[in-house]
């Protein structure tokens, strides 16, 4: 038997149970199961949630809503919220009839309740087990029409009247569930997202279609919830976060280096490191992810202490050690920076290289893109600092503004 990747598995499976007539299927993962279900009630990626009054409206515009979803690729687990009619017995109180025997609802309500769900009046002890005595009706009258309109009802006065006289009693047919949220009544129609496809690409396209081919009457809307909208939250907060940390980041350098130009320099690192990250992106399939975002900011930090590691050391050798000639300062700061710097780059890439390597084994969801972006940025920003870094460096770098003279022979500052 030879061995199935996962997403091979996942189809084979889903063809199996395609063929179970009635049945539900939403394939996941107990935990993803559990932080779907507490995102947006549902255990599925996406749900696609269809508000309004009318139960039997709200179910014909989530059939309208599948089958927009059907058609839109990445799309698996497609399902409508089950709300099957199941026969029922309704008991409509004639309240004139009430007033006139002295009886109120509530009254007659919790005879009903009693008759027929049962009441606890006492416990019975067996040894070291207690048990509830409940008194009821036994099971089959619930079934029997004629026996809950003969159910007989107490008055004040001392007489028994049967149900019927009080009451319109008839069989119907009900849902055997109304889900509501905030107060409204609401069916969804949830899926989840195919392998290596992009949550937020399928999220659009089906709101575009549902957006373009169901009409939605007045006082019915659509929501979306899901995976995608926290993760959306979550990208938000990064980039603020991200924009944040590059400022702080920018701060300190100038508060260490006391100059802009120096600072500006070190700062040049991150983009030098954001080309192997988006190469990295591309490696790992091309969509940019949570851990891809937290693999960028890890990426800038590591990026940003190599660059310090050479720009002080250039700065060191030009103000501490006599290399009053800004080319040698550079040439030489450059040299003897290399090993320390492919040493620490090395130490990061080397752990981060196994992670990177299980990409797409199971568990590595979060793993295998952020170690991916941060191995890749590392190469393409220790490959490029050596040389652009060193190069700018002599050209703008506060030691060759410092080297250089006016027209009248004084240095400039």
């Amino acid at each position: 038997m030879k061995a199935r990747g996962e997403a091979e598995l996942l189809d084979a499976i889903r063809q199996d149970l395609a063929t179970v007539q009635g049945a539900t299927v939403v394939i996941g993962q107990p935990i993803s199961h559990r932080i779907d279900h507490m995102i947006s009630g549902t255990r599925a990626n996406i749900a696609v949630k269809v508000f309004g009054p009318d139960l039997g409206e709200l179910r014909r515009l989530g059939e309208q809503v599948e089958a927009q979803m059907r058609g839109v690729t990445g799309v698996v687990d497609l399902a409508v919220e089950e709300q099957a009619n199941l026969p029922i017995a309704t008991v409509r109180f004639d309240r004139g009839a009430l007033a006139r025997h002295g009886l109120q609802v509530r009254d007659v309500a919790e005879t009903i309740e009693t008759a027929f769900y049962g009441r606890r009046v006492s416990r019975v002890l067996m040894g070291q087990r207690a048990f509830d005595l409940v008194v009821r009706y036994p099971d089959q009258a619930r079934e029997d029409l004629d026996t809950i309109r003969q159910t007989m009802i107490p008055t004040p006065g001392g007489a028994w009247v049967p149900l019927e006289a009080l009451a319109d009693i008839r069989r119907g047919r009900g849902p055997n569930q109304i889900s509501r949220e905030n107060g409204q009544r609401k069916i969804v129609v949830m899926c989840n997202v195919g392998d290596g496809e992009d949550l937020g690409s399928v999220v659009a396209e089906i709101q575009e279609r549902v957006r373009g081919q169901v009409d939605m009457p007045a006082g019915y809307y659509v929501e979306y919830g899901g995976q995608f909208e926290a993760a959306e939250e979550a990208a938000r907060t990064l980039l603020i976060l991200g924009a944040l940390v590059v400022m702080g980041i920018f701060l300190l350098l100038y508060m260490a280096l006391s100059s802009v130009r120096d600072a500006s320099l070190v700062m040049l690192n991150l983009p030098l490191a954001l080309i192997g990250g988006v190469v990295g992106v591309f490696a790992s399939g091309g969509v940019i992810s949570i851990a891809s975002i937290i693999g960028f900011i890890t990426l800038f930090g590591i990026a940003t202490r190599n660059g310090i590691m050479m720009v002080t050391h250039i700065r060191h050798l030009h103000d501490e050690e006599g290399v009053t000639d800004p080319r040698e300062a550079v040439t030489r700061g450059a040299s003897e920076r290399l090993a320390p710097i492919l040493m620490t780059a090395l130490a990061s890439g080397l752990g981060l290289l196994p992670l990177a390597l299980a990409s797409g084994e199971p568990g590595s969801e979060i793993q295998a893109p952020m170690a991916t972006v941060i191995l890749f940025g590392l190469a393409s920003s220790t490959a490029l600092n050596m040389f652009v870094v060193p190069a700018v460096m002599l050209r703008f770098g506060s030691i060759r503004v410092a080297g250089q003279v006016n027209e009248e022979g004084d240095p400039v500052k």
